[in-house]
């Protein structure tokens, strides 16, 4: 492993800077998420069921596009490549994204929880305008709607690329997908533009939480 150019923008200084940060975020509490990024062709994945804030250089994983192993962490740490991979990849074909983050937000299962429906509208959100509609390659205005879909959760994650794929195609639009009870994947033509719309998500979704939550006490006040 040898990092030369541009050391700080490699995948192998990034991904354990950007999982020390999700992790003080509530992100990625319970060694749960995840992150990859593409790099000159190659995918950098981080690995599974470990301390997410405490990752290292070289815990992490590097495939190609076909899932072929290229470099892989010392085996006497005993790592494995992430349970979301095969998502990542669905994401990397489908959209073409340099990057994908997977998080275990609070904010997200909460909202799964108060909205039955298969799908989240944002509208009328300053932040909207950090959100980006793959379809018209370009971000949103904030007197746009943002809609994002939401799928059920699975036992593996492996089982969810199936929906995943599906969901993809149906919501050309979405640079997000929620799995109810569960956590969201956001991605971007970059880890940059990824994380950006990951914490644009996060707010907006926080705020759509307050408004449920105040429409459902007004409710029950005049019962």
């Amino acid at each position: 492993m040898s990092l030369k150019n541009n050391e700080n923008e490699h995948p192998r200084i990034l991904i354990p800077e950007l999982c020390k940060q999700f992790y003080i975020s509530g992100w990625v509490t319970g060694t749960g998420g995840g992150i990859s990024i593409k790099y000159n062709g190659h995918i950098y994945i981080a690995p599974s069921g470990v301390q997410k804030e405490r990752i290292q250089s070289e815990d992490i994983f590097v495939q190609d596009m076909n899932g072929i192993d290229l470099e892989v962490p010392p085996k006497e740490k005993l790592l494995n490549k992430s349970q979301c991979t095969p998502i990542f990849i669905c994401v990397y074909n489908e959209r073409n994204a340099g990057a994908v983050i997977h998080t275990h937000s609070p904010e997200v299962v909460k909202l799964s929880l108060l909205n039955p429906e298969n799908e989240v509208r944002i509208k009328g959100l300053e932040m909207i305008k950090g959100i980006f509609n793959d379809e018209l390659d370009r971000f949103y205005n904030n007197d746009e709607d943002v809609i994002v879909p939401i799928i059920e959760n699975s036992k593996f994650e492996r089982d969810l690329v199936h929906t995943f794929h599906k969901t993809l195609k149906k919501y050309p639009a979405s640079s997000a997908i929620l799995v109810r009870n569960h956590g969201m994947y956001v991605w971007g033509k970059d880890w940059k533009s990824a994380k950006t719309q990951c914490e644009c998500y996060d707010y907006c979704f926080n705020i759509l939480i307050f408004q449920k939550t105040h429409l459902i006490q007004i409710s029950e006040h005049n019962k």
